[in-house]
């Protein structure tokens, strides 16, 4: 181990915990689908306003938590996510105990801004906490934890609630265990030494020289002006949308088709990621960049949804799960390309590539819409072919546009 990743060892070690915190809270989210849809007695679309009122937030709080990094740096937007998930779990705890959805639903709202204030804080710090050309390799490590931690967040939840004698008073006790969990992991951030670290161009009182690029972004008004970046907010609105209707469908799929043990899918989904973001550890970037990455990504997932349409539906869930594969490396990819050469602009960036994530919860929805109006979870899944298709036209295209 050179000095350099020495280094590094601290702040990543304490970027796996974060990265875990929220894979555990989209794991939350997955669990509820079929959950609150049997306690509630509700339709697939409206089950799937559990992952809409969470993602609705990364619309109204995205660019405000930029703003708010801008002022307290990374770390301080850490701590302050960490605050608002442990209001968000001790909210779910109450909602459930009062049998009251609309406030589920704004317990999971708050839920949504703390991911989006966690994600606009980490992604950008580990993206720029070493070489730009490796920050797919780092993104892909935080994913392996963060992928883990959504896998057994259905189990652990498992453990208090029974899917066939659904009771939301079940979960009172649990949550407000997380709740006192995720605080005092908020406290520990709030001490954990990590060092104040900046993207190139990004102080721009500072007397340096910067490349060409760096400084046409400094010298711009509106961040709306910088090409690269909106595309990058679009493919990062599909890369969730597509991510989060595997990971959250695949359950609810099993279910339907019958199988048994089907809470455990998520695993398939989760796993099959697993191994994209190993992949990427071992390849990116001596033998494979993260653009290449990002294409082949895009390719496989288009590849898939055409699959899924043909096979019989019990194999089709399989194919499903390797929505995982397919995504692993697509974020991990998406935020370098999306904030390479934004300079003053970067916090504000991160803020707004954090708006993307708003896809989480509208495609899902459409899915569950399509479900409903097709009778079929397995022909639904066409919905994620235009995403794909988008994701593909940045890698190979859209990234690459820059402001003059």
């Amino acid at each position: 181990m050179n000095k350099t990743q020495k280094t590094l060892l601290v702040p990543m070690m304490i970027m796996i915990g974060m990265f875990s915190v929220l894979g555990f809270a989209v794991g939350i989210d997955a669990f509820f689908i079929p959950f609150v849809k049997k306690a509630f007695g509700i339709s697939n679309t409206m089950s799937y306003l559990v992952l809409t009122a969470t993602y609705s937030s990364f619309v109204i709080f995205s660019v405000p938590s930029g703003v708010l990094i801008k002022r307290v740096g990374y770390k301080g937007g850490m701590v302050s996510a960490f605050g608002l998930l442990a209001v968000s779990f001790f909210l779910v705890g109450l909602a459930a105990n009062m049998h009251n959805y609309p406030l589920f639903l704004g317990a999971l709202f708050v839920n949504g801004m703390g991911r989006v204030l966690l994600n606009a804080a980490v992604n950008p710090y580990i993206t720029i906490l070493g070489p730009t050309e490796s920050a797919a390799k780092r993104i892909s490590i935080m994913g392996i934890s963060n992928k883990i931690s959504y896998a057994v967040a259905s189990l652990i939840l498992a453990m208090f609630l029974n899917l066939s004698d659904v009771r939301m008073e079940d979960t009172t006790v649990p949550f407000y265990i997380i709740a006192a969990i995720v605080l005092v992991m908020g406290l520990a951030s709030f001490f954990a030494p990590l060092p104040d670290i900046k993207a190139e161009g990004e102080d721009a009182s500072a007397d340096e020289t910067v490349s060409k690029n760096v400084a046409v972004a400094n010298s711009k008004k509106s961040i709306l002006q910088l090409p690269h970046l909106v595309l990058g907010v679009l493919a990062y609105f599909f890369y969730t949308g597509v991510e989060v209707t595997a990971l959250s469908s695949i359950n609810h799929y099993a279910s339907e088709l019958g199988l048994s043990n089907p809470q455990n899918y998520v695993w398939y989904a989760s796993g099959s990621m697993i191994i994209g973001y190993i992949l990427g550890v071992i390849l990116i970037p001596k033998r494979l960049s993260q653009i290449m990455a990002l294409r082949l990504s895009a390719a496989l997932g288009i590849v898939l949804c055409i699959v899924i349409l043909l096979v019989p539906s019990n194999i089709s869930i399989y194919f499903v799960a390797l929505f995982g594969l397919a995504n692993a490396l697509i974020l991990p990819a998406i935020w370098p390309l999306s904030l390479a050469d934004l300079g003053k602009f970067t916090k504000l960036g991160s803020g707004l590539l954090v708006t993307g994530g708003l896809g989480g919860g509208i495609i899902p929805l459409v899915y569950g819409m399509a479900v409903d109006a097709i009778s079929s979870s397995q022909l639904a899944y066409i919905v994620c072919l235009l995403p794909y298709v988008f994701i593909l036209y940045f890698g190979l295209h859209g990234y690459k546009l820059r402001a003059k």
